[in-house]
């Protein structure tokens, strides 16, 4: 039992680790995976922020295929972390 909680509390703190890790890398440009686990939110909201212009994002090939994916560059993250959504589009 007591293996099992070291085992438990090693698993948590190598997943803080791994994202400390992810934090520290600074891209020029990212996913919008990788953007929604940086700040917290589901891929899902952040696509959707980007298709309503709530966050500066573009549409790039991804290699994998015909279609292009959103990506959200690193000024745009630091924008967001400052000063959050941008206003809803009309």
């Amino acid at each position: 039992m007591q293996e099992t909680v070291i085992l438990e509390r090693l698993e948590k703190i190598e997943n803080l680790l791994v994202a400390l890790v992810e934090r520290q890398q600074i891209r020029e440009f990212y996913e919008i995976e990788e953007f929604a686990r940086l700040v917290g939110r589901d891929r899902f909201t952040v696509r959707e922020w980007a298709r309503h212009g709530r966050i500066r994002a573009e549409k790039k090939l991804s290699g994998r295929g015909p279609h292009a994916q959103w990506v959200v560059s690193h000024d745009e993250l630091l924008r967001y972390r400052r000063e959050g959504l941008s206003p809803r589009l009309q």
